[in-house]
């Protein structure tokens, strides 16, 4: 296809041409003509001499030799160590003593995926899933935070004041209950992580989706000393419920839970300079509540969890 600003498309230099090769126009009156220069006018010309109609298509403009093209030997360097050490562009070039972008150019030449699409243990692509009803599968974690010290920490003070301050603040535990499908979340804070907090926070979720009409079938967890106790097993079997856990090391397998965490993080714990732990948590249910009820998610559509949950209280607030 010509681009925008051509003054011939393949009609036009047919007719060029053939005004030129059958009519015996000459060059400049051809290229007066069709408002091209002499040099244009003559290069149709001698194409359709040569190749008839057919000559009067574009043409590849790719090089036939390219001589600064990047060596076969060091474009194999560059795929070794990416496969081997994951590592990004940046770091392979400055190894190797190249510019980041020429190491860039052939990690998309031979479609080797993004290293934030790839598994971190195996160096294999991420197969993402979703369950196909609310209930399938939920994920349960729990996100450790240090608690603010009145008066603010160093996002407030700055960081010579606010590490006086830090110290002494303890930590608050977020245990947080993400449903696979809908993403909808259910998360409390708690002063701990024991197995008595555990029990009780699920049993409270439990309750706060089935208020939401959804019957919980299987739950994943990782491998915490509060998800592998007996009472924790207990609970669950009382209620019928499946326990899954999650391979060491390997917390992408409860990855939505785990994405939660990070959002709840940056749109919440971090997202304005609290002056009181206090104050942080008095936020945070409006927070959860936006999140359910009205933050659009990617993975949604850019809807938000209530879409995938109609019986969901609260949903036109």
């Amino acid at each position: 296809m010509p681009h925008r600003n051509a003054p011939l498309t393949e009609t036009g230099r047919l007719r060029l041409a053939r005004c030129v090769v059958e009519d015996g126009w000459p060059l400049r009156r051809a290229a007066e003509r069709f408002q091209v220069s002499p040099t244009t006018a003559k290069r149709w010309a001698d194409r359709y001499r040569a190749h008839g109609e057919a000559g009067m298509s574009d043409r590849s403009s790719r090089p036939h030799h390219s001589p600064h093209r990047t060596p076969t030997r060091t474009e194999r360097r560059i795929i070794k160590i990416r496969v081997l050490r994951r590592w990004g562009p940046a770091r392979i070039a400055y190894l190797l003593h190249l510019n980041p972008a020429t190491v860039h150019r052939v990690l998309t030449r031979y479609r080797l995926a993004r290293l934030a699409h790839l598994d971190r243990a195996t160096g294999r692509p991420v197969r993402r899933y979703e369950r196909c009803t609310p209930g399938e599968l939920v994920h349960v974690d729990i996100k450790k935070l240090g608690n603010i010290p009145d008066g603010g920490g160093h996002r407030v003070l700055g960081r010579p004041a606010g590490k006086k301050n830090s110290s002494g603040a303890g930590y608050s535990y977020l245990h947080n209950a993400v449903d696979d499908h809908s993403r909808l979340a259910y998360s409390e804070i708690l002063p701990d992580e024991r197995k008595e907090t555990a029990t009780a926070f699920w049993t409270r979720a439990q309750d706060f989706f089935a208020q939401a009409g959804i019957t919980v079938q299987r739950v994943m967890t990782d491998n915490g000393s509060c998800y592998k106790s007996h009472l924790w097993r207990d609970l669950l079997v009382s209620a019928g419920i499946a326990h899954k856990r999650t391979r060491p090391y390997r917390p992408q397998t409860n990855g939505k839970v785990e994405r939660f965490n990070r959002t709840l993080l940056d749109e919440w714990a971090y997202a304005q300079p609290y002056r009181t732990e206090q104050e942080r948590r008095d936020a945070y249910p409006a927070w959860l509540h936006t999140y359910n009820h009205h933050r659009g998610h990617t993975a949604l559509a850019g809807k938000p969890p209530a879409s995938r949950v109609p019986n969901l209280t609260g949903q036109d607030s």
